[in-house]
């Protein structure tokens, strides 16, 4: 998907958005780790948890918050 940005860190949680300004997740900090959650929306608006179009990478996790990294395997081209 490409461009992706991350939204500043606000407390461990930072949000993640498309290149239309749509958000399509979040990082959150757990346990020492950064994990990606997936969201996205129904017919009615409503939030979806896991949900969106980068679903495939829910929970994903980084060991830092590098946004070079973070973007490239949210976009599927790490490898």
């Amino acid at each position: 998907m490409p461009g992706l940005t991350i939204g500043p860190d606000q407390g461990g949680v930072c949000p993640v958005w498309d290149e239309q300004g749509r958000q399509v997740g979040n990082l959150k900090r757990i346990g020492g780790r950064w994990k990606f959650k997936a969201i996205g929306q129904d017919a009615q608006g409503q939030v979806v948890p896991g949900g969106g179009p980068l679903t495939e990478r829910h929970n994903m996790s980084f060991d830092r918050l590098d946004s070079t990294e973070i973007v490239t395997r949210l976009d599927g081209k790490d490898g």
